[in-house]
Formats: C-alpha cells, sequence, structure tokens
C-alpha cells in the first residue's frame, strides 16, 4: 500500500503568507477608497445673509456704531463638526476696528446652523477724502447688490457712491471689511481628528449719514 506524501510545511506557510498579504493589500486599497470618497475631512461653508449696522454715530471726523452680522455655516462632512478660537474682524482702511470672539460649539453632520453675532464698535477717527480712491459702481454677476470696484488707495470716505437697494441715494460713503473665521477639528470615523476652517471676509458699503448698508460683497 503506497502511502500518500504530504507537501512540505514550508511551502504550505509560504502561500498562506501570500494569500494573506494579498487580502491585507486590498483592504488598505478598500479603506483608502472609502475615505477619500466619503470621510475625507472638508472645510466647512459660510454664507453671509445679511450685514446691519442697528446703530450709528459720526461727528468731529469720528465714527461709532453696532455692527451686526448674520450668517449659515454648513458643515458637509459624515462627523461633527467642533469648532473653538473663532472670531469676527472688522478693519477700515487697513486697520482693526473692531473684533469679537465666537463661543465654541458644534455642527452635527451634514447640518447647517444659524449663526449671529452683534457687538459695539468704539469711536475711530475716519480717513481723509483726498485718501480715498475714487469709487465706481458695478454689477457683480451672479450678486443681489452693487458694491464698489478695484480700490486703488486707502479705503475711506467716498462721495457720490451707493450700492444695493439704495442706487437713488447719493453722498459720502465709508467701506468696512468683516473677516470671520471658525477654527475646529473634525473627527474621522471618532478615531482620527482634523483640523479644518471655515473663512469667510466682505467689503461691506456704508452710507456716511445715517449707518445704512448699501450693499456688500464676500
Amino acid at each position: 500500500m503506497v502511502k500518500s506524501q504530504r507537501p512540505p510545511s514550508g511551502r504550505t506557510n509560504l502561500a498562506s503568507c501570500i494569500v494573506a498579504t494579498i487580502f491585507l493589500i486590498f483592504l488598505v486599497i478598500i479603506v483608502l477608497i472609502v475615505y477619500f470618497t466619503v470621510f475625507k475631512p472638508k472645510d466647512p461653508k459660510i454664507y453671509v445673509n445679511s450685514i446691519q449696522l442697528p446703530s450709528f454715530s459720526v461727528g468731529n471726523n469720528s465714527v461709532s456704531f453696532t455692527f451686526s452680522q448674520y450668517v449659515t455655516v454648513n458643515n458637509p462632512n459624515r462627523a461633527t463638526f467642533s469648532h473653538y478660537d473663532s472670531t469676527i474682524q472688522l478693519l477700515y482702511s487697513g486697520s482693526q476696528v473692531g473684533f469679537m470672539f465666537i463661543p465654541a460649539g458644534k455642527i452635527e453632520s451634514g447640518q447647517t446652523q444659524y449663526m449671529a453675532a452683534t457687538f459695539a464698535v468704539q469711536s475711530f477717527p475716519l480717513a481723509q477724502p483726498n485718501q480715498a480712491a475714487a469709487a465706481t459702481t458695478i454689477p457683480i454677476p451672479g450678486a443681489t447688490t452693487t458694491v464698489a470696484a478695484t480700490m486703488t488707495g486707502p479705503v475711506g470716505v467716498t462721495a457720490g457712491f451707493g450700492g444695493g437697494n439704495n442706487v437713488n441715494r447719493v453722498g459720502p460713503t465709508m467701506e468696512i471689511d468683516s473677516r470671520m473665521e471658525l477654527a475646529g477639528r473634525i473627527r474621522v470615523l471618532n478615531v482620527f481628528a482634523h483640523h479644518v476652517d471655515a473663512k469667510s471676509e466682505c467689503r461691506v458699503t456704508v452710507a456716511g449719514n445715517d449707518g445704512s448698508v448699501l450693499g456688500f460683497h464676500c
């Protein structure tokens, strides 16, 4: 009686290692595909809905006002967006005139959250008229407001410029820049934490006599 010979154990172990390696490579490829198509972190989006100056005072070549900005923030990720160290900064003629910290919070996966910020801006001097560049009103494609064309000098008070729904208004105007940033993190699969930022910058045109917002472009 002839007994069957068993294959060498070394050859069997090699084949098993090759099969296991191929399986692991295939698994890693699948995980990477899923990560980059489904779970790859994306920066949240800020959409500015409205900007208002509820109170406004001008005199002695200086101005003070209350600034309000209303936005919606969309989190396109499949994980919660936790934001912290977030701010709104106001600039006039290249200098900061207002600043506010935004309280920390969370926006759930795929959700859009409404946010409002209001703070007082202390009195600051207006730029001299001869320091402001001449501005021209031009329509921005796809926008609902009219804003100033490219400036060639320091932002200041300009004459004869109107915008938005106040196209018949004639008089001095001023322009301020609003910069909003939400800094935070996305934790993918509750394991990997990634830093993300949501930013928005708007140029706001304001009537110099009563603080009406003539238009803004973000």
